[in-house]
């Protein structure tokens, strides 16, 4: 389908949810509703130098623009695409001297956008950008005090020779970007490394078990010419099949909190109560609070909770100092505190275990990492919609981590339903399901190797292990 097509979607009114997208077809699983360039987007301050501004693939070596000497690209090609969105910016920043926020970056250019198509970019966009919900009215008073002091540094930014707007306009820009706004992941998915705004995508509501996931996709930036690279945009796609007429929805939160917390995280970020399914029954919040099954005391219980809540905060600081074994130990006198006292869908267990393989596996420890990710995946399984991208990725890093173990036909289960599940919600050609399949590939022969000689099979992987 060419970006941009909405044939498969259309605006309705969805009563107290204000606007919303619904279905015009029945929708396969794995089916692109539609994909969308961004309106506007900008890489993070922090990533300002490792990620490129055009495509937000995360790159060594990017070169960088020789005017405002910030924005950095891949190259020449991913430059010149991009030079129509950078070309104010750059020219602000020159007279400013530096580079403001990402915030402050995002609103000027969303702002240099209006002016250039006046809020509807093309004739397959629902509505205007400035149309879009801003609930400034909504801000606590700290959240207004930030607010009106981007709108200053916004106005000495903005003096670039270009029109002038009220303090109020510029403040419903950014109201709109603060609740509409998208991050952006790089292209292994792994890092957020920007926000966009997507008109089209921000009139899709939320449901904490939504029908819908959004990915996005870098485009293809290998041609030569950059007139021939397709658009870094979003893909709306159907995690099962809809009905015409059902009504779109996506999740704006991870489902691994208690319902009570998602609402509480989407009432202050995007104002409104959470009224879906799962919040109103509660539904699997007694497995995300689960006590193993030698059904501990209610003290004991509560001795444990506490002594990972207070863990969990010493573990982040470990991680942030890059203190690792460190980490690795608090992770392991926590898992001993938990065992027998926390199920493993306990989501203080959960959280425990995916940090621990992912040090593990850091340090290269795979077999013990594979134990905890293998538990992880247990649970994630539990909780999780079966087709959540956030499932598929933890099954792919599970995995890689068994093949590392020598656990091939482990291994091997886990890669090929993670690729099922990522076929779903990144498709075919996204870089990380072209990776994942690349494994694939690989542990296929080598499983087929171990089974027709296991000796053979370890000595061959014994001796590239060494090298």
């Amino acid at each position: 389908m060419t970006v941009g097509n909405m044939e498969r979607a259309e605006l309705f009114d969805a009563g107290s949810k204000g606007r919303g997208l619904r279905a015009t077809k029945e929708l396969n699983t794995g089916e692109v509703i539609f994909s969308e360039p961004s309106f506007a987007a900008v890489v993070f301050d922090s990533l300002a130098t490792q990620v490129c501004h055009s495509c937000f693939r995360h790159q060594a070596n990017l070169h960088r623009c020789a005017q405002c000497k910030f924005a950095h690209y891949c190259d020449r090609t991913c430059q010149t695409a991009c030079w129509s969105e950078h070309k104010q910016e750059c020219a602000a920043i020159k007279k400013l001297g530096k580079a403001p926020s990402e915030n402050i970056r995002l609103a000027a250019r969303v702002l240099w956008r209006l002016h250039k198509d006046t809020g509807i970019a093309s004739d397959s966009q629902l509505i205007s950008v400035d149309q879009l919900q801003d609930h400034v009215a909504d801000l606590a008073a700290e959240d207004f005090k930030r607010l009106r002091a981007d709108v200053n540094t916004f106005l000495e930014f903005w003096s670039y020779g270009t029109r002038q707007h009220s303090v109020d306009y510029i403040s419903h820009i950014f109201g709109i970007i603060k609740c509409n706004g998208f991050t952006l992941s790089d292209q292994r998915g792994l890092q957020a490394v920007g926000v966009g705004l997507f008109p089209n995508l921000c009139l899709v509501n939320h449901d904490c078990w939504p029908n819908c996931t959004v990915i996005l996709n870098h485009g293809n930036q290998s041609a030569v010419s950059s007139a021939l690279h397709s658009q870094r945009r979003i893909e709306l796609r159907a995690l099962g099949k809809i009905a015409e007429g059902e009504e779109l929805t996506v999740s704006y939160v991870d489902f691994l909190n208690l319902s009570a917390d998602r609402q509480k995280k989407l009432k202050e970020r995007y104002y409104f109560d959470c009224t879906c399914e799962h919040c109103s029954k509660h539904i699997k919040d007694d497995l995300m609070t689960a006590v193993a099954d030698s059904k501990p005391s209610a003290d004991k219980v509560k001795e444990v909770t506490a002594f990972s809540k207070e863990c969990l905060e010493k573990i982040e600081k470990s991680r942030v100092e890059g203190d690792y074994n460190e980490v690795l130990k608090l992770c392991c006198d926590c898992l001993q505190k938990q065992e027998d006292i926390l199920a493993d869908t306990n989501l203080y267990k959960l959280q425990v275990l995916s940090i621990a393989s992912e040090v593990l596996s850091y340090q290269r420890s795979f077999v013990k990492a594979a134990d905890y990710a293998h538990r992880m995946v247990e649970g994630y399984r539990k909780l999780y919609h079966p087709n959540n991208a956030q499932l598929g990725m933890a099954m792919m890093r599970a995995g890689v981590t068994n093949w590392h173990a020598g656990q091939i036909e482990a291994g091997h289960s886990l890669i090929c339903q993670a690729y099922r599940i990522l076929m779903v919600t990144h498709g075919p050609n996204h870089s990380i399901t072209k990776d994942l399949e690349g494994i694939r590939t690989q542990t296929e022969l080598e499983l087929k190797m171990f089974k027709q000689n296991e000796s053979v099979y370890q000595t061959m992987r014994d001796t590239a292990l060494k090298h």
